[in-house]
Protein backbone atom coordinates (compact mmCIF):
# COMPACT_ATOMS: atom_id res chain seq x y z
CA UNK A 1 0.00 0.00 0.00
CA UNK A 2 2.42 2.57 1.35
CA UNK A 3 2.93 5.67 -0.83
CA UNK A 4 1.92 4.04 -4.49
CA UNK A 5 -0.83 6.81 -5.45
CA UNK A 6 -2.42 3.75 -7.98
CA UNK A 7 -3.23 1.40 -5.14
CA UNK A 8 -6.55 1.95 -3.54
CA UNK A 9 -7.20 0.97 0.11
CA UNK A 10 -10.10 -1.87 0.11
CA UNK A 11 -11.09 -0.58 3.28
CA UNK A 12 -12.10 3.08 1.96
CA UNK A 13 -14.14 1.92 -1.61
CA UNK A 14 -16.45 -0.12 0.86
CA UNK A 15 -17.39 3.72 2.60
CA UNK A 16 -17.52 5.25 -0.93
CA UNK A 17 -20.00 2.63 -2.42
CA UNK A 18 -22.00 2.91 0.83
CA UNK A 19 -22.41 6.62 0.55
CA UNK A 20 -22.97 6.36 -3.28
CA UNK A 21 -26.37 3.75 -2.00
CA UNK A 22 -27.03 5.93 1.06
CA UNK A 23 -27.55 9.62 -1.33
CA UNK A 24 -29.31 7.58 -4.00
CA UNK A 25 -32.02 6.47 -1.21
CA UNK A 26 -31.93 9.54 0.11
CA UNK A 27 -32.43 11.12 -3.60
CA UNK A 28 -35.47 8.40 -4.41
CA UNK A 29 -37.12 9.10 -1.48
CA UNK A 30 -37.28 12.54 -1.88
CA UNK A 31 -38.70 12.31 -5.18
CA UNK A 32 -41.20 9.82 -3.96
CA UNK A 33 -42.22 12.40 -1.49
CA UNK A 34 -42.78 15.00 -3.26
CA UNK A 35 -44.30 13.08 -6.32
CA UNK A 36 -46.97 12.13 -3.64
CA UNK A 37 -47.10 15.41 -2.33
CA UNK A 38 -47.55 17.35 -5.57
CA UNK A 39 -50.37 14.04 -6.03
CA UNK A 40 -52.05 15.42 -2.99
CA UNK A 41 -52.21 18.29 -4.33
CA UNK A 42 -54.25 17.97 -7.29
CA UNK A 43 -50.40 18.17 -9.78
CA UNK A 44 -49.27 15.71 -11.72
CA UNK A 45 -46.35 13.60 -9.43
CA UNK A 46 -44.14 13.44 -12.44
CA UNK A 47 -43.99 17.65 -11.91
CA UNK A 48 -41.46 16.28 -8.87
CA UNK A 49 -38.77 14.87 -11.40
CA UNK A 50 -38.37 18.17 -13.83
CA UNK A 51 -35.64 21.00 -12.39
CA UNK A 52 -37.60 24.07 -12.72
CA UNK A 53 -40.82 23.07 -13.41
CA UNK A 54 -40.96 21.70 -10.42
CA UNK A 55 -40.41 25.08 -8.69
CA UNK A 56 -43.10 26.41 -10.98
CA UNK A 57 -45.91 23.46 -9.78
CA UNK A 58 -44.53 24.22 -6.06
CA UNK A 59 -45.15 27.92 -6.93
CA UNK A 60 -48.56 26.97 -8.10
CA UNK A 61 -49.61 24.81 -5.61
CA UNK A 62 -49.08 27.45 -2.69
CA UNK A 63 -50.95 29.99 -5.23
CA UNK A 64 -47.96 32.03 -6.23
CA UNK A 65 -48.01 33.49 -9.60
CA UNK A 66 -45.64 31.53 -12.03
CA UNK A 67 -43.52 34.85 -12.55
CA UNK A 68 -41.65 34.14 -8.81
CA UNK A 69 -40.02 31.85 -10.48
CA UNK A 70 -37.30 34.54 -11.42
CA UNK A 71 -37.18 35.71 -8.18
CA UNK A 72 -35.66 32.15 -7.41
CA UNK A 73 -32.85 32.93 -9.12
CA UNK A 74 -31.72 36.49 -7.36
CA UNK A 75 -29.64 35.24 -4.78
CA UNK A 76 -30.26 36.42 -1.27
CA UNK A 77 -33.80 36.66 -2.27
CA UNK A 78 -34.39 32.94 -3.22
CA UNK A 79 -34.24 32.09 0.60
CA UNK A 80 -36.86 35.03 1.52
CA UNK A 81 -38.79 33.39 -1.20
CA UNK A 82 -38.51 30.09 -0.27
CA UNK A 83 -39.58 30.27 3.92
CA UNK A 84 -42.96 32.36 2.06
CA UNK A 85 -43.96 29.86 -0.20
CA UNK A 86 -43.29 27.36 2.46
CA UNK A 87 -45.71 29.00 4.70
CA UNK A 88 -48.05 28.93 1.82
CA UNK A 89 -47.76 25.46 1.39
CA UNK A 90 -48.14 24.67 5.18
CA UNK A 91 -50.94 26.58 5.46
CA UNK A 92 -52.86 25.27 1.75
CA UNK A 93 -52.35 21.94 3.79
CA UNK A 94 -54.01 23.41 6.40
CA UNK A 95 -50.76 23.21 8.84
CA UNK A 96 -49.54 26.07 10.45
CA UNK A 97 -46.92 28.63 9.71
CA UNK A 98 -44.38 27.31 12.43
CA UNK A 99 -44.40 24.14 10.53
CA UNK A 100 -43.69 26.04 7.06
CA UNK A 101 -40.86 27.35 8.73
CA UNK A 102 -39.38 24.43 10.76
CA UNK A 103 -40.55 21.63 8.73
CA UNK A 104 -41.27 22.40 5.09
CA UNK A 105 -37.94 25.15 4.74
CA UNK A 106 -35.75 23.99 7.83
CA UNK A 107 -36.04 20.00 7.67
CA UNK A 108 -37.85 19.67 4.32
CA UNK A 109 -37.83 16.06 3.76
CA UNK A 110 -39.04 15.48 6.84
CA UNK A 111 -42.29 18.05 6.71
CA UNK A 112 -42.99 17.19 3.37
CA UNK A 113 -42.93 13.34 4.44
CA UNK A 114 -45.55 14.36 7.15
CA UNK A 115 -47.43 15.82 3.89
CA UNK A 116 -46.99 13.36 1.93
CA UNK A 117 -47.47 10.35 3.90
CA UNK A 118 -49.87 11.95 6.98
CA UNK A 119 -53.47 12.61 6.62
CA UNK A 120 -53.22 16.19 5.89
CA UNK A 121 -55.29 17.37 2.76
CA UNK A 122 -54.78 20.04 0.08
CA UNK A 123 -57.44 22.79 1.22
CA UNK A 124 -56.35 24.73 -2.15
CA UNK A 125 -54.03 27.47 -2.62
CA UNK A 126 -53.26 29.06 0.48
CA UNK A 127 -52.34 32.58 -1.05
CA UNK A 128 -55.01 33.33 -2.79
CA UNK A 129 -57.23 33.62 0.30
CA UNK A 130 -57.40 37.21 1.78
CA UNK A 131 -56.01 39.70 -0.25
CA UNK A 132 -54.91 37.92 -2.69
CA UNK A 133 -58.46 36.44 -4.22
CA UNK A 134 -58.47 38.39 -7.15
CA UNK A 135 -55.99 36.17 -8.49
CA UNK A 136 -56.48 33.50 -10.79
CA UNK A 137 -53.68 32.98 -11.97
Amino acid sequence: MGNDPTTVDPASTGLGVFGIILYLAFLVFAVVVMWKTFTKAGQPGWAAIIPIYNIYVWLKVAGRPGWWLVLFLIPIVNIVMSVIVSIDIAKSFRKDAVFGVVGLWLFSLIGYAILAFGNAQYAGPAALTGQQAAYQG
